[in-house]
């Protein structure tokens, strides 16, 4: 400040820095505060700690969320945010896909050579199906799927086995409204849907389709889960009269592999993930003679559809 007259003069350079930095941040600024909240991908937030962490109004905070739970660069559930498929798909994110193909790799092949079967390895996103990896046979040309692609998760073995893990108001957010028949086979509604998870969850998370997707393809799926729930699904893939039965266990038990190694147990794990282990495990316990001869017959006469 300066004098001239009796009159004071204030620097204006002073003064227009003083309110630039009162402004509130652009759009792009605050999103990039929200987004680096998130800080891995198993991360979760609250409203209130995204809020607290960026310093931003708690109904900005809640609106911005929202937008980028709409297109998908976080997901919200259980009253919390994570990173959503799309964040997660930049640059392979924090590593999860590149992690999941690489522990699942070996697994594939073995499975391929040792069925003679098309096999898929793919993670949920949004309401389709978002293939990571297939691995071919003499039937691979005819198997209408590619590494990159999509298909609708409730019209998939895959999709299904994924989604019979997630809590029921989930699957409907990501269902809703994108339920259509591809096939006359189709699911196409959620109330058969949420029938259908049931029964997978009662197979130890078999799921099967015959002709859902496409016409002349049958699939058998189990998820590879995590603490979370699942982060990806194993399928064998066959012709529409293909007897899947027999390759059930190889696939489930695949799954419960990758599942050991992309998440190993430890010394202080609950008694809720040795559960959940358990479920899942296809061990010789889970799958003795008697419980198979009466799982063939129930494939056989249709009662895994």
């Amino acid at each position: 400040m300066s004098v001239a007259e009796g009159v004071p003069v204030v620097d204006l350079s002073v003064r227009a820095e003083s309110a630039c930095r009162e402004l509130p941040p652009s759009m792009a600024e605050r999103i990039t505060l929200i987004m680096d909240a998130f800080d891995g991908n198993a991360v979760r937030r609250s409203l209130e700690d995204v809020a607290r962490c960026t310093r931003l109004p708690r109904s900005t905070t809640h609106r911005i969320l929202d937008q980028l739970v709409r297109l998908r660069w976080l997901e919200h559930h259980d009253s919390s945010y994570r990173l959503g498929r799309r964040a997660l798909g930049l640059g392979g994110g924090d590593g999860t896909q590149s992690r999941v193909r690489e522990a699942a790799a070996d697994h594939l092949h073995h499975l391929q050579m040792r069925t003679g079967m098309v096999v898929h390895l793919a993670v949920l996103d949004g309401a389709d199906v978002h293939y990571l990896d297939k691995v071919g046979g003499r039937f691979a040309t005819v198997v209408p799927s590619r590494v990159g692609g999509r298909a609708p998760a409730h019209s998939t073995a895959l999709g299904k086995a994924m989604l019979a893990w997630l809590e029921p108001e989930e699957v409907e957010a990501r269902a809703e409204g994108t339920i259509s028949r591809r096939t006359e086979r189709t699911i196409a509604d959620l109330s058969t849907l949420h029938q259908e998870l049931h029964r997978i969850r009662g197979r130890h998370g078999l799921a099967y389709e015959r002709g859902e997707c496409f016409p002349a393809i049958s699939c058998v799926a189990a998820a590879i889960r995590g603490p979370e729930g699942p982060v990806a699904a194993m399928s064998l893939v066959g012709e529409a009269t293909t007897p899947l039965e027999r390759g059930a266990p190889l696939v489930a038990e695949a799954a419960r592999r990758v599942s050991a190694e992309l998440f190993p147990p430890t010394a202080g794990a609950s008694r809720a993930r040795e559960c959940a282990d358990s479920v899942v495990s296809g061990s010789q316990e889970t799958w003795s003679p008697s419980a198979m001869d009466r799982f063939l017959l129930a494939g056989q006469y249709g009662d895994w559809r």
